[in-house]
Parts: C-alpha cells; sequence; structure tokens
C-alpha cells in the first residue's frame, strides 16, 4: 500500500473490529485513536451477538456497528457475503479481533492477507487453539504450573492461533494468582499494548519502507 495523502495530511487506515464480549479491548482501542497522531481509526464494529458489550462501547464512540452470524444465514457463502459487503461499505482497510470468539472464514483471511490480527491473553504458542479464550486461558495456565504468562499480538490466518507473532509481552504469574486475578492482570497489559502494536502496524502500511 502506497503512502496516502488526503487533503495535505497523511490518511489514517481504516480499521474494523470483530469482537463477542463486553468490549473492553475495544474500548482501549478506541480511546487511543482519539490522538490524531495515531495512524488508525475505527469506522466499524462487528459482532456475533446482538447481547455483547462491544456494541454499547461502539454506540458510545459513535461507530457504525452490526450484528452479524453465520447461524442467521442459510449458507456459509451467504454469511461471508453479507460480511464482506458490511466491510466494503466502510472501506474497511484492516480487521482487528479483539475477544472475537469466531473463526474468521477462510475467505476473509484471504481478502485481507497480513491485515487481520488478534491479541490472545497468553504466550503462543502455548495455551492456543480452539476453546483456549476468557478464563479458560488462565485456568490452563495455573494448572500446568506456569511462573510466566502474558499477551501475543498475531497474524490471524485460516488456522486458529497459528499466525506469525507480532509482539509478545510477558506477565509473572504469582503465587496468589486466581484465574480471575491473572485475567485482570493480562487485560491490564491488553489494554495499554494492545493499541499501541495496531498503531505501529498501520504506520507501516502509511509509511511503507523501500
Amino acid at each position: 500500500m502506497r503512502r496516502r495523502v488526503v487533503g495535505g495530511q497523511n490518511a489514517k487506515i481504516r480499521v474494523a473490529v470483530f469482537g463477542s464480549g463486553m468490549g473492553t479491548n475495544a474500548r482501549a482501542l478506541l480511546e487511543y485513536s482519539r490522538n490524531e497522531a495515531v495512524a488508525y481509526q475505527i469506522v466499524l464494529i462487528v459482532s456475533n451477538r446482538a447481547e455483547a458489550g462491544i456494541l454499547a462501547v461502539a454506540q458510545q464512540f459513535g461507530v457504525r456497528n452490526c450484528v452479524l452470524s453465520p447461524r442467521n444465514f442459510a449458507t456459509l457463502e451467504e454469511y461471508v457475503t453479507a460480511l464482506h459487503k458490511v466491510l466494503d461499505e466502510s472501506a474497511v482497510e484492516f480487521i482487528a479481533l479483539a475477544g472475537y470468539l469466531l473463526k474468521v472464514p477462510a475467505t476473509t483471511v484471504q481478502r485481507y492477507p497480513g491485515r487481520i490480527v488478534n491479541i490472545h491473553p497468553a504466550l503462543l504458542p502455548k495455551f492456543g487453539g480452539k476453546g483456549m479464550y476468557g478464563l479458560n486461558v488462565h485456568r490452563a495456565v495455573l494448572d500446568k504450573g506456569e511462573h510466566c504468562t502474558g499477551i501475543t499480538v498475531h497474524v490471524v490466518t485460516e488456522e486458529y492461533d497459528a499466525g506469525q507473532i507480532i509482539e509478545q509481552v510477558h506477565i509473572p504469574v504469582l503465587l496468589s494468582d486466581t484465574a480471575e486475578s491473572l485475567m485482570q492482570r493480562v487485560q491490564e497489559a491488553e489494554h495499554h499494548y494492545y493499541p499501541r502494536a495496531l498503531d505501529r502496524l498501520c504506520r507501516k502500511l502509511v509509511f511503507p519502507t523501500g
């Protein structure tokens, strides 16, 4: 992607955030993007759950949002067509997953090669794969007696949690930790590092090297 200039200023990368839960990471991304120097803007929030808190976050920030679930379509192809239509309508260039519990369709991954990222609440490749989300991850970390956990920002591929690792942050596991206390500290790290990682990734698109 070439450097883009709009009105004499560098254009920001248009990002969609996908989430299924309360939207705390989406809120962190939105709050960070308020800084004019940030290289991305969130133009769309997509959830697969009508009751997801992330939709209220989107409304609070005045961001377009929608609910799209494969369950509401007769075929996967119809779902993907509807999803891509929504993304195109908002001219989305990059997708950030934030607590999204569905596997991204292969055709969507292929449509945005290297431009879909996720944040995982553990140090991949440990504690990744299907079913490894939320408290499930932190319980597994404690059950294994790990002394360190963390967060991983990685590229999304057609396989769960298997894409290129972009950034990892290590977090010590305390003897007093429960799954809940560990999750809280990991989430605090997510809220700090994910917006900055996304900014760096989008900045490379606006200011490509070479």
